[in-house]
């Protein structure tokens, strides 16, 4: 395997692209020069991207699956004074957005600083001030100081996608890399790794990976990837939100440090039981820290692939991300690594028995 570095180069190539859903092309664009030799490529209307090796194609499918996509926002008027106002795109909770920089794209493409901005506190009522924030309160200034001068100067439209300005970065000496959009170009990266290790390899299965596009905003391109892979078996990778901040201690499942999770259900899936049985065995066979998870909220792209044709049996190998769905995430390249041993260790197990037996 690589080393730690470069897997962190490549999660942070990936992180920062800009690629609010709908807008992946940039993300595809690094996805191609990583993807170099590693099977047959090609995308579809919906951005989704897939990667689909050379093996025997009488061998069972396994679909590893990620999505390209980051929550960010979108350009829905632009007002007298420059300003411009703008809708959340995946979920977001209202106080984290102002007072961060974001990237506004261009009518050419081009991505532009701006920053997002409330009301100061000396122009508030006291009523103002105890009032909840709402992000139609917010805007975000390009520096214009009017519509005609965004249109004009600026070259801003409206519908133009906005993602945060974050460049991401490891910290090597505590193996934590800072970044935005972990959520979930960890998957990514892993998916790439994945494809990488095991390519020439002699396997029982085949092995298609599968970039969805629009996950923040309801897994719209995994529907249309499971239909197009139409696979015996997945393995969805997740860039997952990590709890151990904010959950008393005998109630964390997903800590930064203690390797990837294994979601048993969430809201809209319950995990294949004995392929979940199957993957945490091979994680304590092969000595391979894992984290199991019981969600009562919150879902992945195996929520549809799961349910396509007459079913799939998959799996979530989650990284954990502290602070996912803000500007900043923070994880831990050694939980990426580990998250790659599990999924490489589980494929080379994988027969036509093996999966029937799911």
């Amino acid at each position: 395997m690589k080393e730690n570095r470069e897997y962190a180069s490549l999660i942070a190539s990936l992180s920062n692209a800009n690629g609010v859903s709908g807008f992946e092309d940039e993300v595809l664009r690094v996805l191609e020069k990583e993807s170099e030799g590693l099977g047959k490529r090609h995308r579809d209307s919906l951005l989704n991207y897939y990667i689909e090796d050379e093996r025997d194609s009488s061998l069972p499918l396994v679909q590893l699956d990620c999505h390209s996509d980051e929550v960010g926002f979108m350009v829905r008027a632009i007002r007298p004074d420059g300003m411009l106002e703008f809708m959340a795109i995946g979920g977001w909770v209202v106080t984290n957005i102002p007072a961060h920089m974001v990237r506004v794209q261009t009518a050419s493409g081009k991505y532009i600083p701006g920053v997002v901005a409330s009301k100061p506190p000396h122009y508030m009522s006291d009523a103002e001030k105890k009032t909840p924030l709402d992000i139609s309160q917010l805007v975000i200034d390009i520096g214009a100081t009017s519509a005609e001068e965004v249109r004009d100067v600026y070259r801003v439209r409206i519908a133009a996608p906005v993602v945060p300005d974050v460049t991401a970065f490891w910290d090597e000496e505590h193996d934590r890399i800072f970044g935005k959009a972990f959520d979930n170009r960890m998957g990514c990266a892993e998916v790439i790794s994945v494809l990488s290790e095991l390519k020439g390899e002699k396997l029982n299965v085949r092995l298609t990976g599968a970039f969805a596009s629009q996950e923040e905003v309801g897994v719209r391109g995994a529907t249309v990837t499971a239909q197009t892979v139409r696979p015996d078996v997945a393995i969805v990778f997740e860039g997952c939100p990590a709890d151990d901040t904010v959950v008393p201690g005998y109630q964390v499942q997903t800590a930064v440090g203690k390797g990837p999770m294994l979601r048993h259900i969430d809201a809209r899936m319950i995990t294949n039981p004995r392929f979940q049985r199957f993957a945490l065995d091979v994680a304590e066979e092969e000595g391979i820290p894992v984290q199991e998870a019981v969600r009562t909220g919150g879902s992945t792209n195996g929520s549809v692939i799961n349910l396509t044709g007459r079913g799939v049996p998959a799996i979530v190998i989650g990284i954990p991300v502290r602070y996912a769905h803000t500007h900043y995430g923070i994880s831990s390249v050694s939980d990426f690594v580990n998250g790659l041993k599990l999924a490489i260790a589980v494929i080379r197990r994988l027969s036509r028995e093996t999966i029937e037996s799911f």
